[in-house]
């Protein structure tokens, strides 16, 4: 496709509406609320998210990851703590997170600060993991050089002969991040252009909410 092509793709958002007065007075609530109605929606992968970090050099980098809990306030998903981004929010842990659940035209754009869950935790959701992913977490060396993919499958091989018939342990380099949000915006698509955007930021402990121009 030419850019004018790619330029003339226009859709008009017209399916609901977000005025202050029908939100919650905490983020969390109404995050819980629109997830919930995403799921009823039926949107696929509907608890993928764009996780947004900076590296030492303050470059920014971007990928999808998968929600697996709201805890405590706290938006959590699990990695490899020797990736690319683990080690990139060990450094700097000052996140973004953005959902996008197309389907119902909204957005959730999260801004907060990441920090590893309990090892506890970490070790009981990797137990609930399939043991195929399981035994995929040893055997990727993530965001490392791959020579070629035969050599992934060769230790993938070799770990499901050795874990055979067992209990696989966590992998100590594998684990969750709890991100405490201190900035949480919903965003409702709207005809025009006119997007409704309701944010909610935290000052002193509390959340204090206000409005956008789209």
């Amino acid at each position: 496709m030419n850019s004018e092509q790619i330029a003339a793709i226009r859709k008009e958002y017209m399916l609901a509406t977000l005025d202050e007065s029908g939100m919650h007075a905490n983020p969390i609530d109404q995050f819980q609320q629109w997830f919930r109605e995403a799921v009823e929606a039926e949107t696929p992968e509907v608890n993928a998210l764009s996780l947004a970090t900076v590296d030492q050099d303050h470059k920014p980098h971007n990928r999808i990851v998968l929600l697996k809990g709201i805890e405590n306030s706290q938006f959590v998903f699990y990695t490899n703590y020797q990736s690319h981004k683990g080690q990139q929010i060990l450094a700097n842990p000052d996140v973004s997170l953005n959902f996008l659940w197309i389907e119902l035209q909204r957005q959730v754009r999260i801004e907060g600060y990441a920090t590893k869950v309990d090892e506890s935790i970490s070790d009981a959701y990797f137990q609930s993991r399939p043991l195929e992913s399981q035994i995929g977490a040893w055997a990727s060396f993530q965001s490392e050089k791959l020579a070629n993919r035969s050599a992934l499958e060769a230790r993938y091989a070799a770990l499901q002969e050795k874990f055979a018939g067992q209990i696989i342990p966590r992998p100590p380099h594998w684990g969750g991040f709890a991100v405490n949000g201190h900035l949480i915006e919903f965003w409702q698509g709207r005809a025009s252009r006119l997007h409704d955007r309701i944010v909610y930021e935290k000052a002193d402990g509390q959340w204090h909410r206000f409005r956008l121009n789209p």
